[in-house]
Parts: C-alpha cells; sequence; structure tokens
C-alpha cells in the first residue's frame, strides 16, 4: 500500500511529509519527501495553543490546510500516482497521559476533503485511554526498518521531546519511552535571545560552557528514577530553563542536559546496546552529537549512516502506522507505551 505520512513536530519547525510502501509488517520501501517550514504566523499562533487552553479551531483549520499543502507538493514534485492513505499525525498541545488526557491539532475528515485521500489520524487516544502513554508510537517502524541491523540497538529521536527504541535480538524484544527535553528548551531559549526558531549548527551552545550545577538539579527530577516506558509533554521541564546565564552558556546547559537525559535512559535498556543511531532534528546539532558520543562511549552516528532519511523517518513512521491501522493490527504494545494489551488506534476518515 502506498501511503503518505506527515509529522508536525513539537519543535515548531513544520511539517515533513513522505511516501511509503508498506504492508505494514517488515515490508518497507521509503519514497520521496520533503520538508515545509512553517509560516512565521502560523508557527506563532500554533505556540500560543501549547497547553490546550482556548478555541484553536481557526488555527486547527490554517494547520490541516498547510498540511494538505504538503500533500500536495511532495505528489506535485515526483508525480505520485495511486496513493492510497495519508497517516495524518498533527500538532501536539497537550500530552498528559496520567489525566487521560492527549490532544492533536488536525481535521483528519477536512484534509481527507481537500486531498481526495483516505485519512488516518488520532493515532494516540486509544493508547491512552486504555491506560497507555500514548507515545512514543514509532517503534514498530524502527523495528521494521532495523531487520537486518546487529542488536541490541538503540535508536534515539531528537525532536522536540527526544524518545528512544531499545531493540534486542528477538521479535518481542523492544522498549520504547521519552528521555526528557530535546530541542523545545533549546529551541525557545535560541528564540528568545537570537530571534531565530533553533540553534543552528549550535553555534550558540558551542561557544558556551555548560552550567553543572543546573545540569545536577535537573537530573534529579522525578522523572528519571520512573521505569519505563513513559512519556512527556513538551514543556513538562519548562521550569528548567537556565537563569542567570548568558546566551551561550545557557544554550550549553540546555545541550548538556538532553544529552544527560539520553545517557540516563541508558540504565532501562534490558541489555547494553553495540550501537546509537539519531534521528530528528536534533542530529544537525553537532554539538549534542559531540556530547552523546562522549557521555555514552560507544558509536555513536546519525541514521544516515544505515541509509535511513532522518528528516523524514518520523513521517515515514505515521504512513507505516495508518497502514497498520486500516490492517487492523496494533500500534503499541506495553513495553512501548505501556498499555495493559497491544492496541490498536487511529481513525479512519473516508474521502468520499
Amino acid at each position: 500500500m502506498r501511503a503518505i505520512g506527515l509529522m508536525s513536530g513539537t519543535s515548531l519547525d513544520g511539517i515533513d511529509a513522505a511516501l511509503i510502501e508498506s504492508d505494514g509488517r517488515q515490508r518497507v520501501v521509503a519514497g520521496p519527501a520533503l520538508t515545509i517550514p512553517y509560516e512565521s504566523g502560523l508557527r506563532q499562533r500554533l505556540r500560543e495553543a501549547l497547553g490546550g487552553t482556548g478555541d484553536h479551531a481557526a488555527t486547527e483549520r490554517a494547520l490541516t490546510e498547510a498540511h494538505a499543502e504538503a500533500v500536495k507538493a511532495l505528489i506535485a514534485r515526483h508525480g505520485l500516482e495511486h496513493v492510497a492513505l495519508i497517516g495524518f499525525h498533527g500538532h501536539t498541545i497537550l500530552h498528559r497521559p496520567h489525566a487521560g488526557v492527549t490532544q492533536q491539532l488536525g481535521d483528519g475528515a477536512l484534509l481527507a476533503r481537500l486531498t481526495n485521500i483516505d485519512v488516518v489520524n488520532d493515532f494516540r487516544s486509544q493508547d491512552v485511554a486504555a491506560g497507555g502513554e500514548g507515545a512514543p508510537l514509532v517503534p514498530f517502524y524502527h523495528q521494521a526498518l532495523a531487520a537486518g541491523l546487529p542488536r541490541p540497538l538503540a535508536i534515539v529521536n531528537i525532536g522536540g521531546v527526544a524518545n528512544v527504541t531499545w531493540i534486542g535480538d528477538g521479535a518481542e524484544e523492544i522498549l520504547a519511552f521519552d528521555t526528557g527535553p530535546g530541542n523545545a528548551l533549546l529551541d525557545d531559549w535560541a528564540l528568545r535571545h537570537t530571534g531565530r526558531p533553533l540553534d543552528e549548527g549550535g553555534a550558540l551552545a558551542g561557544a558556551g560552557r555548560a552550567d553543572l550545577f543546573q545540569v545536577k538539579r535537573f537530573l534529579a527530577h522525578a522523572y528519571f528514577e520512573l521505569p519505563p516506558p513513559k512519556s512527556l509533554d513538551r514543556d513538562d521541564f519548562a521550569d528548567f530553563m537556565p537563569e542567570g546565564l548568558s546566551p551561550e552558556d545557557g544554550a550549553a546547559t540546555l545541550a548538556a542536559m538532553s544529552v544527560a537525559a539520553i545517557a540516563e535512559a541508558g540504565r532501562h535498556f534490558p541489555k547494553p546496546v553495540r550501537r546509537v543511531l539519531v534521528t530528528g532534528g536534533g542530529r544537525h546539532n553537532p554539538v549534542l552529537m559531540t556530547l552523546i558520543e562522549e557521555k555514552l562511549g560507544i558509536a555513536v552516528e546519525a541514521v544516515e549512516a544505515v541509509g535511513w532519511n532522518g528528516d523524514a523517518l518520523e513521517a515515514q513512521a505515521f504512513a507505516y502506522l495508518a497502514v497498520r491501522s486500516v490492517k487492523g493490527l496494533p500500534l503499541s504494545v506495553p513495553s512501548t507505551t505501556g498499555v495493559r494489551a497491544p492496541m490498536r488506534g487511529g481513525v479512519l476518515h473516508k474521502a468520499v
């Protein structure tokens, strides 16, 4: 089945769209992909929607229309035909699974009408309603891609929130959880101090020195003692924004926090890993990549080292999950979200 996946990340950078062909199990053939940055006004409206309070109907419509344009651009640019399905993640504005709440902006029915393609969205709600974390949801896709790679293996996704998938030797040896903040706090810091929405190339963090006292205070947070699976909202660590530091030292401190949280994740792995692959926007930050390798003391590489497209991986994953959804296959299991039993998910919106 040919499906397009759409991912609107918690880092507020833009929309990733990617095509795959898959049976929703082991067969995955990656196709073309593109990224469309958010128009600045929409980015600001999404930032204002974080926390889930207020009426966001107009923002949701604008976001959905932007995703429709991304689908049309991908199809037109690559002459795609016979696309059967769209996996539409939407934009997370609130994630409180322990309160039974997860909220993503994005109108699946409207997107189906605008593109004339069937759409699956709302991937997380069923898992949360059944007692799961509703995140991370990409582990099954990671497992399918990693079928031929040496294991145990860890795949770290550094988006707004960072998460990890640990994959062991057996078919059912999989563990996943959010590690801590990824780029979100660093992006917010860069916007506040430079007017730019991210620390491009790690320039700001690379020019500073981390405040180890503030990093130590961060690591004392109760989240790091919780056994996985576990998940986070983008703003769960907002109180750890650095205080009394220069823009450079604050960025270096936030980078050190993100890496320290990733390193802490390793103590929860059932077996030590032989390799770490990094995806998400964070892999473009050389400061983060260098710090991770120094902390872990093993090979740390961007996923491009094994032929994957890290800019498209999450979008591909939601195309894959959309295929699994329409085939009635589970999207999560106890070791990936903490749900009590393998859980299906997603809501199908027919184009006609």
